[in-house]
């Protein structure tokens, strides 16, 4: 029997925003490069008033708004901003090593939160942050824009179809040939700040990519290993003529990791900031009746770009069935601000709920753990 492809249509009406009947009152917390893209976004929603920005650099948060013809206080610290300002949420855009402090704090201080990802550098700042927002009554939403796209969307709805049968294996990652980022800064690259490299930066994108699509099952046993072999080689950055990075370079450019997931459901993960060769290879979720192929990209950044493809039997035959490409044109960013916006107008769950990252965090964090000593360990969460 054919695949129906009627199940795998899509609604290309945009959701209305459900807009507040007073201005939500927004501060900003870290305004590097990723803050602009939230900035941006906030001000195309009707219903949003900047009304603070801090930066730990002098200076850098009165720049910032400045930029954006926005009078609104500027602060070095964080915490004053929240003492002294009246807000409804914050934004988070700090370096990965802040995110569970200022989270913890604006959500003590009564502040919803929307937390650029990785949601935090290890699976205990996960938890604290999970359980400061339960004790808060207040949401955090993770950064996880691609899981927006129509497309990504589209993953999701043919796992859910049952097209594929019970799923019992993925393959996911992404890969870059050359691509540490330090083109514009070099806080990526730095353990005292980034925290996490190639896998917090990147590889979150793909993990969330498939655990979405198959409704988040925990973590049970993650076999890692992590290595920083291209960061640390000078000629790794010919490209952009930066080769004193290589002495920085104290982060992760690479990990692959096999990881058990509840449902006797087998992960293989890889990821690249910096590899000799074109791909890590295809995102591939394999069940009982059909298979599905995410095509790879050249430079890995939570999207694709070309069709996928479903395997499965037909008559007895092997066939394979295209799922076109969706173009909707819509902006990710507004999509990521405005559903924020509207779970905290409608008092919803975050768009993308901490239940579901703090896996995703448990999966990071199993890696390290695996590849500093050694061999496969336990993945222990603790109760929220």
């Amino acid at each position: 029997m054919a695949i129906d492809m009627n199940n795998f249509s899509t609604d290309m009406t945009e959701k209305k925003a459900i807009l507040s009947e007073k201005k939500l009152r927004i501060g900003i917390i870290g305004t590097g490069g990723i803050a602009h893209s939230h900035l941006k976004a906030y001000m195309h929603q009707p219903d949003v008033e900047i009304v603070a920005a801090c930066d730990l650099i002098p200076g850098k948060a009165e720049k910032f708004l400045a930029e954006y013809g926005i009078e609104a206080p500027a602060f070095v610290d964080f915490r004053e901003m929240v003492d002294s300002v009246p807000m409804d949420a914050v934004s988070i855009c700090v370096y990965n090593r802040n995110h569970c402090v200022c989270a913890v704090y604006a959500l003590e201080h009564g502040l919803h939160v929307l937390l650029e990802k990785p949601m935090s550098v290890t699976l205990d700042e996960a938890v604290e942050i999970c359980r400061a927002e339960k004790k808060s009554g207040k949401i955090v939403s993770v950064g996880f824009q691609p899981r927006l796209d129509a497309n990504m969307q589209m993953i999701k709805k043919i796992v859910e179809s049952g097209e594929l049968g019970k799923v019992y294996y993925i393959q996911t990652g992404g890969g870059r040939r050359h691509g540490i980022p330090v083109s514009w800064s070099e806080t990526f690259i730095e353990n005292d700040k980034a925290g996490l490299g190639a896998v917090g930066d990147i590889g979150c994108y793909a993990l969330d990519m498939v655990l979405n699509a198959i409704g988040y099952p925990k973590p049970l046993t993650v076999t890692g290993r992590a290595t920083d072999y291209g960061g640390k080689d000078p000629a790794s950055y010919a490209e952009v003529g930066k080769p004193e990075c290589a002495e920085k370079f104290s982060v992760d450019d690479f990990a692959s990791a096999y990881i058990r997931l509840e449902g006797d459901v087998i992960l293989d993960f890889r990821i690249s900031w910096y590899m000799h060769m074109d791909t890590t290879g295809d995102t591939l979720i394999i069940g009982t009746k059909g298979g599905l192929r995410i095509p790879s990209t050249e430079c890995w950044n939570g999207s694709f770009d070309k069709p996928m493809t479903v395997y499965h039997d037909m008559a007895g035959k092997p066939v394979q069935t295209e799922i076109p490409l969706i173009k909707d044109g819509s902006d990710l960013w507004d999509k990521k601000i405005r559903s924020f916006l509207n779970a905290i107008i409608t008092g919803g769950e975050a768009p993308v709920p901490t239940s579901q990252i703090l896996y995703n965090q448990a999966i990071i964090d199993g890696i390290f753990r695996s590849s500093a000593l050694g061999r496969e360990v336990a993945v222990e969460i603790p109760e929220i």
